[in-house]
């Protein structure tokens, strides 16, 4: 019984940050360094703190910014800081839900598990790349490589690579460059039957632009998917036929155009330049008027935006390292982490140690 009520204890189960005696109700303080270290790991490493963080802790070192930057440094080093993978991009980019997409095979007759497998690796493997070289954001749209084994390569049209383990590729068909040219988006943001220009928009404003729509209304119809006139359009042409109601226009008309440039990859990523016979429409526009024709000339609009792309992350970094999401008090923080991170193109490493050496990371306010 008493090992039952240890591991059923609130003090087993989560991470708790008492306030130190004497602390005003309801005022704000600086963290100690065993719950700095507590922090740090738990944001890198999504773990306790291993013996050399501890020391510095016990010190009182850590809350040196000289000593924690060294930290940071080591820990980014260690191998075990893949939990950034594991966990902060299995969130951010929708990687857990890579496993929950069943594509109807009947329509994707070459879908199988080890393609799903291979998506969601690709991704990982693309993500770890962008930290252990510690390169700019924009990178991750841009980046004119990725990894692929024999199964995936042939999905993609890739030549001449044999195996089923993962190497780092060239690549050469500028389609494919970035997250917008990976099987794991493009998957997670479709249909069983069908792509989703709608949640593909969706998701570069809310992962990418950090402008997400609104929650749609109640009672809004779904997408007339019947057969007959309807069954026939392109998904663009039900798209639109749907953004005809008054109801659902004023969302739509700041997605579908996004999702639209996306419409030469198929529900698992193939890519295509027709469908139902018809040449795919693939011309789009931002909510702010910039338009563009397909998947190149969308990421080209986006890469304009490197100090929004560069707050969104800083954003999403936020909020999973504090397990809460950003408010309007941290925004101080945000656009000094920003402006220092510019001069070096918002690089991996300064983004995480601008998090790191912040007020909301190392402070906490106490309880009223």
């Amino acid at each position: 019984m008493a090992i039952q009520g240890l591991l059923v204890s609130p003090g087993f189960l989560f991470r708790i940050e008492r306030d130190p005696s004497g602390v005003a109700a309801n005022s704000t303080y600086r963290v100690s360094d065993l719950d700095l270290a507590s922090r740090l790991s738990f944001f890198l490493w999504s773990s306790i703190p291993d013996e050399t963080l501890l020391e510095a802790a016990k010190e009182g070192r850590l809350s040196n910014p000289e000593v924690l930057q060294e930290q940071v440094g080591r820990m980014l080093d260690d191998s075990r800081s893949k939990a950034l993978v594991t966990s902060f991009a299995r969130q951010w980019l929708y990687l857990r839900n890579v496993a929950l997409r069943v594509p109807n095979t009947r329509i994707y007759t070459d879908f199988d598990d080890e393609l799903r497998q291979a998506f969601q690796q690709e991704t990982e493997l693309f993500f770890e790349s962008m930290l252990r070289e510690d390169r700019p954001v924009t990178d991750m749209l841009d980046a004119d490589y990725t990894f692929v084994n024999q199964r995936l390569a042939e999905h993609y049209g890739i030549p001449d690579i044999y195996g089923s383990h993962f190497r780092r590729v060239t690549l050469t068909d500028e389609n494919r460059r970035g997250l917008l040219g990976q099987g794991s988006f493009l998957l997670v943001t479709s249909r069983a039957n069908r792509t989703a220009p709608v949640l593909r928009g969706k998701w570069v404003l809310e992962n990418l632009l950090g402008t997400p729509p609104p929650p749609p209304p109640p009672n809004v119809p779904a997408l007339n998917e019947k057969t007959g006139e309807i069954g026939n359009m392109t998904m663009r042409q039900r798209t639109e036929a749907h953004r005809a109601n008054p109801v659902c226009a004023s969302c739509h008309i700041r997605m579908d155009p996004i999702g639209f440039a996306l419409e030469n990859f198929d529900g698992v990523g193939r890519f295509r330049t027709t469908e139902r016979g018809t040449a795919i429409d693939v011309s789009g526009e931002l909510p702010d008027g910039t338009r563009f024709n397909g998947p190149v000339e969308l990421r080209k609009a986006l890469l304009k935006r490197q100090e929004q792309l560069a707050q969104t992350v800083t954003e999403k970094l936020f909020t999973y390292a504090l397990g809460r999401e950003v408010e309007a008090y941290d925004m101080p923080a945000v656009r000094t982490i920003l402006r220092e991170a510019a001069p070096g193109g918002y690089r991996w490493s300064s983004l995480i140690s601008g998090v790191i050496g912040s007020v909301p990371f190392q402070m906490r306010r106490s309880q009223p």
